[in-house]
C-alpha cells in the first residue's frame, strides 16, 4: 500500500477485483486508503506549520491585535465617561463627600 503514490490512491480503488475481496470489501477498503492518505498529508501541513510560522496569518493577527486594542481603548473611554457622569455621592446626613475631605484636610 505505501507503494502506491497519494494521486492514485483517489483516483481509482486498488482493491477492485481482487479475487480474495468482495465488491464491499473492496470498497471499505479503498475509504480507509482515501483516509490514511488524507491523515498523512495532514500530518505534513501540520508539521510544516508547526517550524515556520505563516506569514500571511502572522499579517492578519497583528492586524486583528491593533483593532481589539483599539476596541479595549474605546471601551475603556465609554466607561470612564459613565463613570464621570454619575452624581456625586453623598453621605446620609446630606453633605456631599468632597466637602466632607475638604473639612478634614482644613483640621
Amino acid at each position: 500500500m505505501s507503494s502506491l503514490s497519494s494521486s492514485a490512491v483517489f483516483e481509482s480503488n486498488p482493491y477492485e477485483g481482487h479475487p480474495n475481496l468482495t465488491e464491499l470489501e473492496a470498497e471499505v477498503l479503498w475509504q480507509y486508503a482515501k483516509l490514511s492518505q488524507n491523515i498523512k498529508e495532514l500530518t505534513a501541513e501540520t508539521w510544516r506549520l508547526s517550524e515556520a510560522p505563516d506569514e500571511t496569518l502572522l499579517k492578519q493577527l497583528r492586524t486583528l491585535e491593533m483593532k481589539m486594542g483599539l476596541v479595549l481603548t474605546l471601551f475603556k473611554a465609554s466607561v470612564w465617561a459613565v463613570i464621570n457622569e454619575q452624581p456625586i455621592m453623598e453621605n446620609p446626613d446630606g453633605y456631599d463627600m468632597d466637602s466632607m475631605v475638604d473639612e478634614t484636610i482644613m483640621r
